[in-house]
Parts: structure tokens; sequence; C-alpha cells
């Protein structure tokens, strides 16, 4: 499990989604001993935990393109583009 953890931070987002799939589906399977539930439930935790970052991430460089947008276009607005 240690080394499922290590590796979280180099997955990607679909690497790390495929894996909480995978953990959600061996959970509810009902086949695993407690601990092994509780460990690859603490490895579920983690996994979400880097995927919710990632989508933070994401978030904030989309709203940083949308300023730079918005920003274009109010100078776009200022500039006098008529031919008189």
């Amino acid at each position: 499990m240690a080394n499922e953890t290590k590796n979280i931070k180099d997955m990607t987002f679909r690497e790390a989604m495929d894996e909480l799939n995978k953990t959600v589906t061996l959970l509810e399977g009902d086949t695993l001993e407690l601990e092994e539930s509780l460990e690859k439930y603490k490895f579920g935790v983690e996994l979400l935990a880097h995927l919710k970052g990632e989508l933070n991430n994401a978030q904030v460089q989309v709203e940083e393109l949308m300023g730079k947008i918005e920003a274009e276009d109010m100078s776009d607005e200022k500039r006098d583009t008529t031919l008189s």
C-alpha cells in the first residue's frame, strides 16, 4: 500500500480516477478483510484528495485565462476602430 500512496502524485488525473474506481469497486464487493478494507479506504481518500487538488488547480488556470480574455475585451472596447 505504501507503494501505491507514494505514486499518487505521479498519476495523471485519469489514472487516479481509474484507481479510485477500482478501489471503490473492491470496497463495494465485500470480499476484503477488515484490515484490507481500511487500507483501501485510506488509499481512496488519498486519491480523492489528489483529484480534488488537480481539479482546483485546473479551475484556477481557467479563471486566470478567463480574466485575460475579459481584460482583452475591455481594452478592445476602449480602442477607437472607426475610420472617421
